[in-house]
């Protein structure tokens, strides 16, 4: 149908046929909202297991058709295909709307031309390959302490269809956007939107690193108020620079280092706001101490000047950076501290699934026994060897992809002990943790920064790191 394309929140959609590809959080979501609009709606999932089964059976009870156990087939007469993200643009449903004609939407384009016609909240968007949770978290405590009423959506917190649908209405979103949702949005203007980094992830279903960043910095495109890039990150910039933005909107840049004009930075001990300093926007503004930021890490400081960066593009206050910053506290498995035992440091980084994560996590001490490996996702670990090899006093490696990064420390730092641990079934974090605490001596921290997924030994990075504090506590 021809106006398809302008359809909203207050449109006619009893005619449109929406499929909507996976019965995941995000797909139940988007089909409740359609069929809440009228639409008719089919959900197709290649999984057919039971909670799936109990999704289906809601939905079904609502009005929709649903097709479990195949996610290939294209239902005739669709208008419109709405996909969950992590569906590869490759796969024979999408190849089959590309050759009907079909548009195929994220779940978060949807939410976008669902918003309400008036008085929608602003969106603050954040991308990055990795921080972004913590980042978003952050953002959201600085707005509640500006006294907004603000949510963290989209990739974490609240489904963007919840938020977007829900009454009362927000001032403003916090947004997590992932590379794969952004991959299917075409409409989005964001109030202010950063990219926190770029490093080699998900290549697998890109198909290459540019194509990847390019989906990341599809985030700037129609900002109207700031494009918050890193200026540690040349990538960040130029995305910044080859985006289609508004007119007004301001390019601001984050940094471990003084500030220039136009950027957030440190100075001694001082997050500085050079950027939005009120009437004389080069003027020094005060915002926090290092102090404020928990756990107080480089890669987390870059993290709250992301934050603070897109909350005073929105106009909040120095004191309320500072308030939210202090309120702030991470998720779990994110640089935490585990115990302390014989003198040793035991720190929990789960959530370091890549090699980019990995290597800002080995930046925050100076001597690590480090624990490493999983599914390396066909990432490359001589980078991240070379430039860790001197904090790195021994090393533990662990899963599938263990001989992977065996090579790299065999090339970068050959003269490093490393313990292989072979063992992979319930009991293996023990044997790991106690490798590690036998190679660790006063003064070191262990670090489980594995630069790697962890489905080949474990559900989730959160079982990883559960598994990993539940054997340090045994053993102190």
């Amino acid at each position: 149908m021809s106006e398809l394309p302008e359809l909203g929140r207050d449109s006619d959609w009893s005619g449109v046929h929406a499929v909507v590809a996976g019965i995941g959080v995000s797909g139940f979501a988007a089909a409740d909202a359609l069929l809440g609009l009228g639409a008719r709606v089919t959900v197709i999932d290649g999984r057919s297991g039971v909670v799936e089964a109990e999704r289906a059976a809601v939905l079904e009870a609502l009005g929709a058709q649903v097709r479990l156990g195949d996610g290939d087939t294209l239902p005739g007469a669709a208008d419109v295909v709405v996909t969950s993200p992590g569906w590869r643009p490759q796969s024979p449903l999408f190849v089959a709307a590309a050759a009907g004609g079909v548009p195929i939407w994220g779940e978060v384009e949807l939410a976008w031309r669902l918003r309400p016609t008036r008085g929608a909240a602003a969106w603050l968007a954040v991308t990055g390959t990795n921080g972004k949770t913590t980042t978003v978290r952050m953002l959201t405590s600085i707005l509640t302490a500006a006294g907004l009423r603000a949510v963290a959506a989209g990739n974490v917190g609240t489904p963007l269809l919840e938020v977007v649908m829900a009454e009362p209405r927000y001032d403003v979103l916090a947004v997590e956007l992932s590379s794969f949702q952004l991959h299917w949005s075409s409409s989005l203007a964001m109030h202010s939107a950063a990219v926190l980094n770029i490093a080699p992830d998900h290549v697998d279903w890109h198909g290459d690193l540019d194509a990847y960043a390019a989906a990341k910095g599809n985030i700037y495109r129609g900002v109207s108020g700031a494009c918050v890039y890193n200026v540690a990150d040349p990538r960040t910039e130029q995305l910044v620079r080859d985006a289609s933005v508004t007119e007004g909107a301001r390019a601001v840049g984050f940094t471990l280092g003084a500030p220039g004009p136009g950027q957030l930075g440190v100075v001694e001990d001082l997050l500085v706001d050079r950027a939005f300093g009120g009437s004389d926007r080069g003027t020094a503004v005060e915002l926090a101490t290092t102090a404020d930021v928990v756990p107080l890490a480089p890669h987390n400081v870059e993290n709250a000047l992301a934050a603070a960066a897109l909350a005073r593009s929105f106009g909040v206050t120095a004191q309320a950076v500072r308030d939210g910053l202090r309120a702030f506290r991470p998720d779990a498995h994110r640089i935490a501290e585990v115990a302390v035992v014989d003198g040793v440091r035991y720190v929990d980084d789960s959530k370091a699934t890549n090699p980019h994560a990995a290597a800002a996590s080995l930046r925050a001490y100076d001597r690590v026994v480090w624990i490493a490996g999983g599914l390396a996702k066909g990432a490359v670990f001589d980078d991240l060897v070379a430039a860790s090899a001197p904090r790195i006093r021994a090393v533990v490696l662990i899963g599938a992809d263990r001989d992977v990064i065996a090579k790299a420390l065999e090339r970068h730092a050959p003269g490093l002990p490393v313990v292989v641990v072979e063992a992979t079934d319930a009991g293996a974090m023990e044997i790991i943790v106690a490798e590690a605490a036998r190679l660790a001596t006063d003064g070191d921290t262990v670090l489980l920064a594995p630069a790697c997924a962890s489905m080949d030994m474990f559900t989730s990075y959160a079982e990883r790191g559960d598994r990993f504090a539940a054997a340090v506590k045994k053993l102190s």
